[in-house]
């Protein structure tokens, strides 16, 4: 039986006015002149890409990057989010819905994040899906993250399922790359910041809605 492996912030979930608030507190705190737009679409990309990338976004706008402030911030960033985590965060339409027809047909169901594990368990807890899902891997639960393909085996494999028959789906050159180093397919969905930009990755499938779900993973199964 196949495996399916979802990415969350960008994927199962619209994370970035949360995450983007987030920065916003950490300049606020470090005293820094920097605003990231919640409405702005490269500012929506660059909050699923993760905390150092909105940190640099930012300051790179008000002169060079500094590493060391990139530094700095990322813990006060990353605070400031614990503590709004789904003030903005929904779903995405239709998303547990085809998770629920996964598990029914018997197909494993994990989430493989480069978000940090304690904060993506209290996200998914807060956002009242995270039993729908039989493991989550995080950024820091192994050694390595994505692109690195073992946090994704791993996530697989806590499910119960086999690393060579499984899935991920995603919305970013990181998922796309992660399942290429698995030597599994991938799936890229459409409704996040990049859209069908996503298409130039070159990914087995696209998903343009979760009520597709069904067809376009049969679609590259063989089996």
């Amino acid at each position: 039986m196949q495996t399916v492996i979802f990415d969350l912030d960008g994927t199962l979930a619209d994370t970035s006015g949360d995450l983007l608030a987030a920065a916003n507190a950490a300049f606020d705190a470090l005293g820094h002149p920097a605003r990231l737009d919640p409405v702005a679409a490269e500012d929506q990309a660059t909050a699923l890409r993760g905390g150092r990338a909105m940190l640099r976004l930012g300051f790179g706008r008000h002169g060079a990057i500094d590493e060391a402030a990139v530094d700095a911030g990322y813990p006060v960033l990353l605070e400031a989010y614990a503590q709004a985590l789904s003030v903005h965060t929904t779903l995405y339409p239709g998303v547990m819905d085809a998770v629920e027809r996964l598990r029914v047909a018997g197909h494993p169901v994990g989430i493989c994040t480069n978000k940090p594990s304690g904060l993506a368990e209290s996200l998914m807890r807060d956002l009242g899906v995270r039993d729908a899902f039989g493991a989550l891997v995080g950024a820091d639960t192994l050694p390595v993250r994505k692109p690195d393909p073992a946090p994704f085996r791993h996530a697989v494999e806590l499910v119960g399922g086999d690393p060579a028959r499984a899935v991920l789906i995603g919305d970013t050159e990181t998922d796309r790359e992660t399942a290429r180093a698995a030597g599994v397919p991938s799936v890229l969905v459409t409704f996040g910041p990049l859209g069908r930009g996503v298409e130039a990755l070159s990914p087995e499938a696209l998903l343009d809605h979760y009520d597709d779900l069904d067809r376009v993973l049969s679609g590259i199964w063989t089996d």
